[in-house]
This record gives structure tokens, C-alpha cells and sequence, in this order.
């Protein structure tokens, strides 16, 4: 574990931010400009671990590529065997996930139609760059107090295969999170935007019911409501949303691609004059 304090690769370590299963996230300090930015290293047990660095590094590689404001900006990457890492832009924001275990439901609210559309513009542009995140969910998304938004995290995400690449694609073990993948990526078939799109459906759910569609005592139990349920209408769970907030995000979570809208594009269209809430009536004065 490093010290904050410590220098590493000419970068001042400032604040930890967060410690995950392999890595760690620390605010740093460029001492030459004094800018801030974050850097995510592997702790010490992993750097040299083959396949813990690849995921590392194919997640700078994923970002290098990507340049949008939505998007955290990763600037650099260091391959090195002691301390490998990238620095991305330091953006203070805690995740939506973060907001939703404290119950923030008035700020939840109050920006669910910016949270909405800056998602969804971020992924249109991830996948009409030839991209599938793989894993959108409350954890990946950091908002700020203005409802400012940037999408994190791309260690498994995929290029959308083209030509004949689609011929060669070999079956793995299903990567992401159980709650938010889509039934084509549970089988590990060969994606495209639209799984994100049910990614994507299933985290705005929540973030507006507070609960993902499908709960389950086990995770093969809930991976088979991916692949044959029907999800309750949000509805159900917050009565205040409008029918047609519910509408796009039932279409989202269609279980054959398909029958989902074609890409985020058609989703924004959706929501530039959509209501998320339902009005309430004024009340008559006596």
C-alpha cells in the first residue's frame, strides 16, 4: 500500500479516494504544473500479476481513445513492473452508487433528467466510437453536486467486432455485474451498443425506483430473470414517475436486442421533451 506523501513516477500522492479488490485510486499532485489529477495503481501483490496488469492497462488503452465530457479522461498510463498505473483526470464526485446507499433521494430527483441524458450521450458516443462499456451500473458513474456526470471504468469493455471479425469470436466466461447485464451478454454472444442500452436501462431503474428490476437469493437465480422474467414496471416501486419514463426504460430491458431502441441516439430523442416525473396538480385554493 502506498503513503500518502510518497512520489511515484514524478506524481505526489495526496489523497486515497478509493481501495478496490486489486487497485487503488489516489488523488495526486503534479509537482511541475501543480495540477491535480487521479492516478489508479495496482497494490504491490498484483504488479505483477499477468493478468490483473492486462486489464489495467487494455482500461487506459479504452480511455486514451475516448475524449468526451462525460467521459473520464485518462492522460497517461506507466507499464512499469514496480508501480503500474494511469492518470486520469481528477474529478471530485462521489458515484451514484454512493448516493444511493445514503438514500440521497431529493438530489436523486432533482437531477434524474441531467443523470438521464449525460449517461445515455456519454454511451452513444462510446459506442458510435466502436465501443461497448460492458459494465454501466450506479458504481461506474460519478456525479458531482451540480449533477455534473463522468462515466469510469472500462476494464471490460469491448470492441464491437466488424467484418469478418464476427466470425472468429470464441466463447468465454461471462464478464459484469449480475444486477445490469443483458441476456446476450450473460450468454457471452457478440455484443454491440444495445447491451449497454439494457445496461443502462436496468441502472436507471434503480436510480429512480432505488432497487434494481430483478432481485434473487442466488446469482444464477438472477441471471435467469435476465434471460426470461419480465421486469415490474418502475412504476410499481415510485409511483411519482410518468408513464412514459417507464415506457422507454421497459423498451430498454427487452430481452432480445432487437426489440430495444437501435442506439442512444433514439434514446435521447426520447428524452429531450420527456417529463421523468409525473406533474403534480396545484392545489385549489378554499
Amino acid at each position: 500500500m502506498a503513503d500518502a506523501a510518497e512520489m511515484i513516477a514524478g506524481y505526489k500522492l495526496r489523497t486515497l479516494l478509493q481501495t478496490g479488490a486489486v487497485s487503488q485510486v489516489y488523488e495526486v499532485v503534479e509537482p511541475s504544473s501543480g495540477r491535480h489529477f487521479a492516478m489508479k495503481i495496482l497494490l504491490p501483490e498484483f504488479s505483477e500479476n499477468r493478468d490483473v496488469r492486462q486489464n489495467l492497462f487494455h482500461e487506459a488503452k479504452v480511455g486514451i481513445e475516448l475524449r468526451h465530457d462525460n467521459i473520464i479522461r485518462i492522460v497517461k498510463v506507466d507499464e512499469s513492473r514496480e508501480t503500474p498505473h494511469f492518470i486520469m483526470e481528477f474529478f471530485p464526485a462521489g458515484s451514484l452508487r454512493g448516493r444511493l446507499q445514503s438514500k440521497d433521494l431529493g438530489f436523486l430527483r432533482e437531477h434524474a433528467a441531467k443523470i438521464l441524458k449525460q449517461s445515455a450521450t456519454a454511451l452513444a458516443y462510446m459506442n458510435s466510437s466502436g465501443w461497448v462499456h460492458c459494465d454501466v451500473k450506479a458504481d461506474n458513474i460519478l456525479v458531482n453536486s451540480l449533477g455534473e456526470l463522468r462515466m469510469i471504468d472500462f476494464a471490460i469493455s469491448k470492441k464491437i467486432p466488424t467484418g469478418f471479425a464476427r466470425w472468429f469470436h470464441r466463447k468465454k466466461k461471462p464478464q459484469g455485474t449480475p444486477s445490469f447485464m443483458s441476456p446476450e451478454q450473460i450468454r457471452d454472444e457478440i455484443l454491440d451498443g444495445r447491451a449497454d442500452i439494457y445496461s443502462w436501462g436496468a441502472t436507471m431503474y434503480e436510480i429512480l425506483t432505488g432497487r434494481p428490476p430483478f432481485r434473487a437469493s442466488s446469482q444464477n437465480e438472477l441471471l435467469k430473470k435476465h434471460l426470461i422474467d419480465k421486469p415490474d414496471s418502475p412504476i410499481a416501486y415510485n409511483s411519482d414517475l410518468s408513464d412514459d419514463i417507464c415506457a422507454l426504460i421497459l423498451k430498454c430491458l427487452a430481452k432480445k436486442p432487437e426489440d430495444r431502441f437501435a442506439n442512444f441516439h433514439d434514446i435521447l430523442i426520447k428524452l429531450r421533451d420527456m417529463r421523468i416525473y409525473k406533474v403534480k396538480p396545484i392545489p385549489k385554493k378554499s
